[in-house]
């Protein structure tokens, strides 16, 4: 990385305020969906430049899933984190991609594994045929275990070393055996959650653990104090269990169509969700006292923070 006179990155000489780069105070959550993910998108491509000798089917199998579209929130909450830390500058933006784009590897082979007969036996995803359907078991499998180390290598390539160091370790504790993996193993257990407190275990490890680290990973790109770090990570949480939360919701209430994908699953699979124990309006309650608590986490950083409010408010509101 080129550096300055005091041997600095000479991004460390062209700080800018992170006010000088938001548009609007009330954020459209669309657009800035739509930015992020072709951020993201942006680095895939260039990313894939990295594996000249790679097997074209693997490479073809792993742009068949991460350009599947979808939401990309996670990307955007890295990003938007480390916006609302506090001082933006291009340095940070690169950090924060890198991140993002590891974050989202993790992501996405997530749900190609999940995919898997073995695990969900889904066909649909996005509202196209799953990674296996397409490519077959073996494939997928080895797309997923693929995009797995490529996480990790993109975030030791493009950032810093002792921000790496720190990435590294957020995003391996959050998808690793008490975090994401370990949730899933709780998800296919026979002996399921029988109590809302076991739910939210579950729920936490599962999907809110990959959530708060997005938060936390876009504070650690931008070397965030920490207060803030606090700050994020409690939004963070609550709003991981609220996205889960409005997912067991749509699972029940919402369409194949609407969701592009299979619905209904949970109560045919015999699994615990958030209506089946306290009743939709009741679920529909607490998701919003969790939308509560993130937007309360974050009152300390005032206008920085416009965005995550309103990408929080998205999550609850979401029709899909």
């Amino acid at each position: 990385m080129a550096t300055g006179n005091a041997g600095l990155p000479i991004w460390k000489d062209h700080a800018i305020p992170v006010k000088a780069l938001t548009t609007s105070p009330a954020a459209d959550v669309k657009a800035l969906l739509e930015d992020s993910a072709a951020q993201v998108a942006g680095y895939f491509k260039q990313l894939y430049r990295r594996y000249p000798t790679a097997p074209p089917k693997l490479l073809e199998a792993i742009d068949y899933s991460l350009m599947a579209g979808g939401k990309r929130l996670r990307p955007a909450l890295v990003l938007e984190c480390a916006k609302a830390s506090g001082i933006f500058h291009d340095g940070v933006k690169a950090i924060a991609l890198a991140a993002a784009a590891a974050m989202e590897l993790i992501h996405t082979f997530s749900l190609v594994h999940d995919d898997l007969p073995a695990m969900d036996d889904d066909d649909l995803r996005r509202g196209r045929p799953t990674n296996h359907k397409v490519y077959g078991e073996a494939v997928a499998i080895l797309a997923g275990d693929a995009m797995v180390t490529m996480a990790f290598e993109v975030i030791a390539a493009d950032a810093p070393a002792d921000i790496a160091a720190k990435l590294v370790r957020e995003l391996a504790s959050a998808a690793g055996p008490c975090g994401m993996i370990g949730g899933q193993i709780v998800d296919i257990d026979t002996n399921r959650p029988k109590n809302l407190a076991d739910l939210k275990r579950l729920h936490r490890m599962k999907t809110g653990a990959l959530i708060t680290a997005s938060c936390r990973m876009g504070a650690i790109a931008a070397n965030a104090d920490p207060t803030v770090l606090a700050a994020l990570d409690s939004f963070g949480r609550h709003l991981g269990l609220a996205f889960q939360i409005v997912d067991d919701i749509l699972d029940q209430t919402a369409t194949p169509e609407q969701m592009g994908k299979a619905t209904h699953k949970d109560a045919a699979k015999g699994k615990v969700t958030y209506p089946m124990l306290i009743g939709l309006e009741a679920s529909q309650k607490e998701a919003k006292t969790q939308l509560t608590a993130a937007l309360r986490a974050v009152d300390m950083l005032g206008a920085n923070a416009e965005a995550l409010r309103a990408l929080a408010r998205f999550v609850v509101e979401r029709q899909t």
